[in-house]
């Protein structure tokens, strides 16, 4: 009984600490008021995006779109003039098999065939320094619904190789997947899932 105590409190710390590392970014807030203004674009080399969900209770797959694109278009005086814009290729989804990859861009999900983009259009901004909310259009499968993340500006500075500016996020929200059609199996493939994105943007 004793050895399963233990065990029970370091699953429960383990689990705190991987909650916490998922929620936060690994390094302190930057500061964008000082990034210079305009036009930033995705280093894809640098690059990540990410949705979680719940299977059966069993297992927190985490899947990943390798084609995507952000555009900022970036007024630091006053960042809710700020635009961002994303687009991804929706067969770019990475499963971790082949069988899983057909059967998720298929009709009964994403159906990637009469759908090959989503996107992301930003229609509010709050907030300052570095931490922000981006509320935005939301376009999967033909359905637009309104999507906030939560942005955290890693760091705004000079690229210590390209010498130009960069700025470098982690944006994290939540989605109920049936809102956009895409509610196949709920309960057992849990309807709300997790966004993480991880991008470094690059002016001009």
């Amino acid at each position: 009984m004793k050895i399963n105590t233990l065990k029970s409190a370091a699953l429960a710390s383990t689990l705190a600490i991987a909650s916490s590392f998922a929620s936060t970014s690994l390094f302190a807030e930057g500061d964008i008021s000082g990034a210079a203004a305009g036009a930033y674009s995705l280093d894809p080399t640098h690059a990540y995006l990410q949705f979680q969900y719940n299977h059966l209770g069993l297992s927190n797959p985490i899947l990943t779109f390798d084609d995507f694109n952000i555009d900022l278009n970036l007024d630091p005086a006053d960042p809710a003039k700020s635009t961002i814009e994303v687009s991804i290729v929706a067969d770019s989804v990475q499963t971790g098999s082949d069988v899983w990859h057909d059967h998720i861009t298929g009709e009964k999900w994403f159906d990637t065939a009469n759908n090959p983009e989503m996107t992301f259009t930003s229609t509010s901004i709050t907030g300052s320094g570095g931490s922000f909310q981006v509320t935005g259009n939301l376009t999967i499968k033909g359905e637009t619904k309104p999507a906030t993340l939560d942005v955290v500006i890693n760091a705004a500075k000079v690229h210590p190789m390209k010498e130009k500016p960069v700025i470098g996020i982690t944006a994290t929200g939540k989605v109920v997947r049936s809102d956009w059609g895409l509610g196949a199996n709920a309960p057992f493939v849990s309807d709300e899932v997790l966004l993480r994105v991880e991008a470094e943007l690059i002016q001009g």
